[in-house]
This record gives C-alpha cells, structure tokens and sequence, in this order.
C-alpha cells in the first residue's frame, strides 16, 4: 500500500480526503502522525501557501504530500480576507472573522455584496513532480449570522445556486457544491497521472 501524507491537522479535512482517495488503496496520513514540521506560510497566493506546506513536508517526509489553502474573496473589499482568511481578525477567532467582514461591508448594498471561496491543492511529489487543481463557488455576504452548521465564513455565505447559506447546508450537500469538493474532484481527475 502507498502512503501519501495531507498538510493538516484537521480531522474534518482528513476525512474529506481519504474518501476521495481510500478507493485507490492508497493509505492517507496527515501532519499528526509525524513529529512537528515548522511551516512557513508567508506566500502571497492560495497556490503559493499550499505550495509551500506541501514542498516542506514532502522533503521532510519523503513521501507525496497534498496540502490545499482557501479563502473567502469578497469583491467589495478587493479580495479580502483572500489568503488571510483565517487570521483576518486575529488567529483562526470565526467569531471575530465574521464580525470584522459584517463591519467592513456595514454601508455596502446587497447587489455589491458578491464573493467567492476559493480553493487551490497542490500535490508534490519527494522528486518536485507537481498537479496543481483549484474549485469555487460562488455566493453573496449576508448581513446576519444565518445557519448553525459548518465553519468560518459558512453562515455568512450565501450559496446562490442553492438559495441558503453554507451553514445552512447539510455536510453532503456543501461536499456536491464547496470550492474545496471541487478541487478535489479535479485533483482527481488527474491524479492517476501524477501519482
């Protein structure tokens, strides 16, 4: 059996890939199973964050490593929070995330409240070999907290496509549309190739 590792520690996240690539009798592990790797993720790009986490670990590892960086993009605020997403308001704080998005788009109307998630993986493999794969969906900012599933940005984000907020979304209704279930099927897609 091949073992390929996925950069997080994430136990949601984790699962998400090892459905995805279980059927291929491919044994998944993630960045817990290993002794700490320090990984700094200074770049300016979903691509070149998931990139970073991903090379680090592979030549630590010495095993193929996927690793993946998201963001909410709001177009009315030139793309922020984009790749600092997470620590927008602080470290990893969802609360004081979503409270600083809804204070920054305070006097902004509705028809201008558009956005997107936005997910890039990247695999590399131990020699450099690299499949770069990205998904999105794309939705409007509510102006109040709405659902009480999900995470982060999800009961804030309107899924047009679906009339309801992420948060509103059962766990395999957001797999079918989320950015991060879209690239991952189009990693797939190639996977066989680059593995």
């Amino acid at each position: 059996m091949k073992t390929i590792v996925i950069a997080t520690k994430n136990t949601g996240k984790a699962r998400e890939y090892q459905e995805m690539l279980a059927p291929l009798g491919i044994e998944v592990k993630t960045l817990a199973d290993f002794a700490p790797i320090t990984i700094n993720e200074n770049g300016k790009t979903f691509e070149e964050n998931a990139t970073i986490k991903a090379t680090t670990a592979a030549n630590q590892l010495q095993l193929p490593v996927m690793a993946d960086d998201s963001g909410l993009m709001v177009d009315a605020l030139g793309g922020a929070p984009g790749v600092h997403s997470a620590r927008y308001a602080g470290d990893h704080d969802d609360a004081a995330n979503n409270a600083k998005l809804l204070l920054a788009l305070k006097e902004v109307p509705d028809e201008k409240r558009t956005a997107h998630f936005h997910t890039t993986i990247v695999g590399i493999k131990p020699d450099g070999t690299k499949l770069v794969a990205n998904g999105r969906v794309d939705g409007h900012i509510l102006h109040q907290l709405t659902g009480k599933n999900g995470f982060g940005y999800d009961p804030l984000f309107y899924v047009d496509e679906l009339g309801k907020s992420m948060a509103q979304l059962t766990a395999d209704q957001k797999n079918q549309i989320s950015h991060r279930g879209r690239a991952l099927r189009s990693f797939m897609k190639q996977f066989n190739d680059w593995w």
